[in-house]
């Protein structure tokens, strides 16, 4: 595959896997079952400010790259476009698609929204334009802290759920489904999606991917 076919496949996936993760985690908002962790949290603020919880995913996802600083972390292409993307592909899913009324829609959402971050995340990550500004927090603080990276993740994402469901965030059967089944979904869709590896090196763009880092919003 040429270079330039190379970039052009990369680039798509970099910005359909963010499309696909707004779209996402706006049907695990409209299933009512449970948000994955970060938008437990967008959804506290959210029913606190009056702000649109894609607005909110924006503001935060923004002040946690400011915190990159501090941590001297260096942000990529994917990493500002995460910033930019995914809120507002989240709030248009949410305009078109209506709140779920019984179990069977429900729980059919939710479903297809864990599954579709999966497809997501790998079609992010695979793309190497840098890691979700939520990651550079975690691997930042990993390197200060000398704490391993999954006690950092894990006290990240306990503190942003404690939090979120305290200002009304959702947290439910989804948060718990989406804790198990995005490792696997994200191994999987990572290996369908890899982009083969170039003959020669380029310098297009800065790519960079913590090894083990898993998307957030």
């Amino acid at each position: 595959m040429s270079t330039q076919r190379r970039l052009a496949r990369r680039l798509t996936q970099l910005y359909v896997g963010l499309a696909l993760y707004g779209a996402s985690s706006a049907l695990l908002v409209r299933s009512g079952l449970g948000l994955e962790p970060w938008n437990v949290l967008h959804q506290g603020l959210a029913e606190r400010t009056g702000l649109s919880i894609g607005v909110v995913l924006t503001i935060v996802g923004a002040a946690v790259l400011l915190a990159w600083i501090p941590l001297r972390q260096r942000p990529g292409l994917g990493t500002i476009s995460n910033v930019l993307v995914i809120g507002m592909a989240m709030d248009a899913t949410l305009a078109l698609v209506p709140d779920a009324h019984g179990w069977v829609p429900r729980v059919s959402l939710m479903v297809a929204g864990i599954v579709l971050n999966g497809a997501a995340t790998g079609l992010y990550i695979a793309a190497r334009f840098g890691p979700g500004p939520r990651d550079g927090l975690m691997t930042g603080l990993h390197q200060l802290t000398g704490v391993s990276i999954r006690l950092v993740r894990t006290g990240i994402e306990l503190t942003v759920v404690a939090t979120g469901f305290a200002l009304g965030g959702t947290v439910g059967i989804g948060t718990l489904l989406y804790a198990v089944a995005i490792g696997p979904l994200a191994q999987l869709f990572l290996r369908v999606f890899a982009v083969p590896a170039a003959s020669g090196g380029s310098a297009v763009v800065a790519t960079g991917q913590p090894r083990g880092a898993i998307l957030r919003p």
